[in-house]
């Protein structure tokens, strides 16, 4: 029988429809067609593209591993100020903030997941760079960072790459996740996500992974198909506190995630965002930064826009059973 779930964080309800049982199978994911033509983002085009904020090269070798460039059409751009303005009943202010685009490798035909795991080190260390270099700007409240893997999930141009976007302001989600965290701190005086590990590895049954810093698992109240959140098990608030050997454990997580949801699915489109503290907070005793990683499995219709439930076909009880038994070469 169907069922409501509600998630503990935001509040927010989905519907887990049981009786459609969808298993990896049943997925048609859309096929991933390579576009040809030229790619502003592969060697030899450095010229096509702004010119670079970081790069990470080899020592002694001026061929780059990672760079990442303003994004040549950006959402929000860096010069100017805010500019707020009242219009009657409405308000306005201008479009100042940060885009970036972080190209992975300079291999245009592979994927993130294909990737070596110091190789996905440096794209983890490189959203930390620049996450942390961006809080210098007391202009900008919050830096999104996120992937979109696949044309059905938003990617225009194939070679792999991910993006950043900073804003002045704290997204609506980000608040809504921000203030269920809080009011469950006020009321039990612990973090709601740290209270979500302790009983997720204490059942285990929606534990997709584990290993000693971070633990992969597929929320109570997924709203997609084999969604799969990345957690630290360390309480920090915010992206910015990863240090040290995390961004290892990180990247050996990630991948392993990565790999498991392609050979589960065959190699589905994505997206993955990094929900984080704002940033010109102190560290938050109620809040705990985290990945969600999402295949482009379904779609978002009529129903879901108009009442705001998400209708899950896959329990996130059996999608983790089959990423469990994802058949892998290797544990990272």
């Amino acid at each position: 029988m169907p069922e409501f779930r509600q998630d503990p964080v935001n509040g927010r309800w989905v519907i887990i429809a049981s009786e459609r049982g969808r298993r990896p199978t049943d997925f048609e994911a859309a096929p991933h067609k390579a576009r040809g033509g030229f790619c502003p983002f592969c060697p030899g085009h450095e010229s096509y593209t702004p010119k670079e904020l970081y790069a990470i090269r080899s020592d002694g070798d001026a061929t780059w591993r990672l760079r990442v460039i303003p994004n040549k059409f950006p959402v929000l751009e860096i010069e100017g100020d805010l500019g707020r303005a009242g219009e009657g009943i409405y308000d306005r202010m201008n479009g100042l903030g940060a885009h970036e685009v972080i190209v992975e490798t300079p291999g245009h035909d592979t994927t993130l997941g294909a990737l070596e795991v110091p190789a996905i080190e440096d794209v983890l260390r490189a959203y930390h760079v620049r996450y942390t270099d961006l809080k210098r700007d007391g202009r900008l409240r919050y830096v999104l960072l996120f992937k979109n893997e696949g044309e059905a999930a938003g990617a225009s141009i194939d070679h792999p790459h991910s993006q950043l976007i900073a804003m002045p302001i704290v997204p609506r989600r980000a608040k809504e996740e921000l203030a269920g965290a809080k009011r469950h701190f006020d009321y039990k005086e612990r973090c709601i996500f740290c209270d979500i590990l302790r009983q997720e590895l204490a059942e285990g049954v929606r534990v997709v992974l584990e290993n000693e810093a971070f633990v992969a698992l597929s929320p109570y109240a997924s709203r997609f198909p084999f969604e799969t959140w990345i957690v630290p098990k360390v309480h920090q608030s915010s992206f910015e506190a990863l240090s040290g050997g995390g961004f290892r454990a990180l990247a050996r997580m990630l991948k392993n995630v990565l790999v498991r949801l392609a050979r589960a699915l065959d190699e589905p489109p994505y997206n993955y965002m990094i929900h984080t503290a704002p940033l010109q907070e102190e560290p938050i005793p109620y809040y705990h930064w985290h990945m969600e990683v999402i295949p482009k499995l379904t779609k978002v219709a009529g129903f879901e826009w108009g009442s705001g439930f998400y209708v899950n076909p896959t329990p996130p009880e059996e999608a983790t059973q089959f990423l469990r038994e994802a058949r892998v070469d290797q544990e990272y």
